[in-house]
């Protein structure tokens, strides 16, 4: 038994110096094999020398005494321990010396085909890392071999360097997935700054992308929006506030004598009367003083440079975001192929984690599915064509004359509330008539439309451009009328002036006179400010007037989505179960979110404000704070009051439908402001162009007064209508040049047209 044991112990010895060996093989050099290989020589030499001796020592001992075999033992196990010990020592010996080796000389320790195919091997690792998404296998198969495929590219990358530079390369590598990582997070952070995105990601998920749609515009016009608001507050309220004469200083800066009694009252500053009236607010409040403050910041000619901007950089912005729409609109490539093939087998994403996340995703795939199967189902509809174009046109004379009894209603009521104006002790429904009636036709006249084009049985996608049409044409038709009316107001308001700035001549005249008597040495007491006539300061009544139609649509609209949404649906949802009918199912049932509606009456004040903000610099400021109430308070009406569409349909990949009519009402919306700069003449006692002809005569009195002389001489030629009009048509004919770059055909009739206008 003994003699067994110690066989075990030396085939176990012989194991773990055989171990040895190979890791030694693979980490030193073939200096240190050769010298290994010969020790290992010696030592099974010297072994095979030794178990020689003891046998022959028991052959001999069988016959011995007892004691001697003890005696014998005892020294076979002191030599085994001393062996043993010796082993140790070389053992440790052969660990320092290949560390040594290792680190002294790290190009020896792997030839060149082991690097080559390690790096081979990095390489395959790497790419099967890449393309793990795409193998078709399971779930737990994927991640166990990912796991590898890492483990084995961090362990081995590090060892593709050579020498002195192996740290450096392993450094680069680590920088290099660090970097990697950080771009990951970037644009996640990014992705997470974006307003709202959570918000509108969720509506799309159970109405629909037509629905999130509207949001997403809205977003783009709160930014838009902000942007002015820049502009103006910094360069045009802040200066005159800071800058300026201060309240009480000068007549247009001070609440009249006549007015100070009521000057604070809710109904008069409801009205935008009182102190709004002669705050900076409005345009009348800003002196016509050329150079205000320490800084002498030309204050006219900022406010007439801001208001230009503000339609240079709005008209900039929606033609860019319609050139970027056009390129994502011809970028994508033609899915209408196997779609159904596509959202039943593409559209789950096996990455999400989050329960929330996988309940909005399973309904934006639901959502998703019904707006192809509309689209399906209109592309093999059959019609009778005579009966359905008989529909449409009838549908289209009912809507004429609704949007001919609209615009006459508004120009009467217009004209009714000019001669309330002049009245005495008028009520709360005649001084805000106009707003009423206005946002009542706002309110009421798009169901009618929706309800007409019932008739005409159109795609969804199509009907709703037709509505939104039919609804832009009333809000565009009831505000040109009303523009049209208020023009009347300002005329008289201009031959009113006239009489007036007589009598405030007359005024300060009288009062040098009386103050100064007879005593030429004596300095006139100067009028109190409140006491001075005034006139009637036409671009402030302007300005007030839009500001309560801007008031007056949040309001309306705000109050709809309380009582036509919310009340409507806790209503249907509570009293249901005691009704004689099914109120989901038949009347009045949940609302569903009008989209045309909601477009246009974005587009409809937007346009109010462009046309404005000339005349009432603090609106674009009442529009943001809109704006920003309107996304939350919508987003929450939305999901908790409405319900999807019957025909969920999938909106247009490009936005430029209503881009498209942003930019007509903004072309719209300059043409009053233009007209009023360039033809009518500015009021005498308010605001920044007071006291002269025209609102443009700024420009001209800065170019000549700081500028050189040739400077103004340039300008004087460069606004030869003779050098603009040749400007315009080479601009649009390289435009259409431009255009038509890969058809050789059009380019030929756009170089010929260009040597015409030439």
């Amino acid at each position: 038994s003994t003699l067994q044991s110690k066989n075990q112990e030396k085939d176990k010895e012989e194991k773990e110096d055989k171990e040895d060996e190979n890791k030694e093989e693979d980490n030193g050099s073939q200096q240190n094999r050769t010298s290994r290989r010969k020790n290992y020589q010696r030592r099974n030499g010297d072994e095979k020398k030794a178990r020689g001796e003891r046998s022959q020592k028991r052959d001999r001992g069988k016959t011995a005494p007892n004691k001697d075999q003890k005696e014998s033992e005892n020294k076979e196990k002191k030599t085994m321990k001393r062996g043993k010990e010796g082993e140790n020592k070389q053992k440790k010996d052969r660990k320092n010396s290949i560390s040594s080796s290792s680190n002294s000389s790290d190009e020896e320790s792997l030839s060149e085909e082991e690097l080559a195919m390690l790096k081979e091997q990095v390489e395959q690792k790497k790419k099967l890392i890449s393309t793990m998404r795409n193998k078709p296998w399971r779930m737990v198969k994927k991640l166990s071999v990912l796991r590898e495929a890492q483990d084995f590219v961090e362990k081995f990358e590090g060892a593709l360097g050579k020498g002195k530079g192996k740290k450096l390369y392993a450094y680069k590598m680590m920088m290099a997935k660090k970097w990697v990582k950080f771009k990951r997070d970037f644009e996640n952070f990014k992705t997470q700054c974006i307003p709202w995105e959570m918000k509108i990601k969720e509506v799309e998920s159970h109405f629909g992308s037509s629905v999130a749609s509207y949001f997403i515009f809205l977003r783009w016009m709160y930014g838009v929006n902000l942007v002015l608001f820049g502009l103006i507050f910094g360069l045009v309220i802040i200066p005159e506030v800071l800058m300026g004469m201060p309240y009480g200083s000068l007549p247009r800066k001070t609440v009249p004598r006549a007015e100070q009694a009521t000057a604070m009252d809710f109904s008069v500053l409801w009205d935008f009367e009182g102190y709004i009236k002669y705050s900076a607010l409005f345009y009348g409040y800003y002196n016509n003083q050329r150079t205000i403050g320490w800084l002498k910041y030309r204050l006219p000619m900022a406010y007439f440079m801001v208001g230009i901007s503000v339609f240079g950089y709005s008209l900039m912005v929606v033609i860019r975001s319609m050139a970027r729409n056009a390129n994502e609109s011809t970028a994508d490539g033609d899915d209408d192929n196997f779609i159904f093939s596509w959202k039943m087998f593409t559209s789950w994403d096996y990455l999400i984690g989050n329960p929330e996340t996988a309940d909005n995703k399973f309904a934006s795939i639901t959502t998703s599915f019904k707006e192809s199967i509309v689209d399906e189902q209109e592309s093999n509809k059959d019609e009778n064509i005579h009966l359905r174009r008989f529909l449409r046109v009838l549908a289209n004379v009912l809507i004429i004359c609704c949007l001919c009894g609209s615009g006459y209603l508004i120009y009467f009521v217009v004209k009714r509330s000019q001669t309330f104006s002049k009245m005495q002790n008028v009520g709360w429904y005649e001084r805000n008539e106009v707003e009423i009636v206005m946002s009542l036709l706002g309110m009421f006249c798009p169901p009618l439309f929706e309800t007409i084009a019932a008739l005409e049985n159109y795609h969804p996608r199509i009907g709703l451009k037709w509505q939104l049409g039919r609804i832009f044409a009333l809000f565009l038709g009831n505000l040109y009328t009303f523009l049209l009316a208020l023009m009347d107001d300002v005329n008289e308001k201009l031959a009113e002036e006239d009489v007036v700035k007589n009598i405030t001549h007359w005024t300060l005249l009288g009062h040098h006179n009386s103050s100064a008597g007879n005593d030429s040495t004596v300095t006139p007491r100067p009028l109190d400010p409140a006491d001075v006539p005034r006139g009637p300061c036409w671009e402030t009544t302007v300005g007030i007037e839009f500001v309560r139609l801007t008031v007056s649509d949040i309001l309306v609209t705000y109050i709809t989505i309380l009582v036509g949404d919310f009340i409507r649906a806790c209503f249907v949802r509570f009293v249901n179960y005691c009704w004689c009918w099914d109120l989901e199912a038949g009347f009045p049932s949940y609302a569903e979110f009008d989209i045309s509606g909601n477009v246009l009456g974005l587009v409809f004040n937007q346009g109010m404000i462009w046309m404005g903000s000339f005349y009432a610099p603090g609106l674009v400021g009442i529009n943001v704070l809109r704006l920003l109430t309107s996304m939350y308070f919508q987003c929450w009406a939305v999901m908790s009051s409405n319900v999807p569409h019957e025909r969920v349909f999938k909106a247009s990949k490009s936005n430029n439908f209503y881009m498209g009519l942003v930019l007509l009402i903004l072309f719209l919306s300059l043409l009053p402001v233009a007209y009023t700069i360039m033809s009518l003449p500015p009021s005498f006692d308010c605001g920044p162009f007071s006291g002269k002809k025209r609102m443009y005569d700024v420009i001209q009195e800065t170019i000549e007064l700081d500028f050189p002389l040739f400077v103004a001489k340039i300008f004087s030629y460069v606004a030869n209508p003779g050098l603009i009009i040749p400007a315009i048509l080479l601009m649009v004919n390289f435009t259409n040049t431009s255009r038509t770059e890969y058809k050789p055909h059009r380019r030929v009739l756009a170089n010929i047209s260009f040597f015409v206008h030439k």
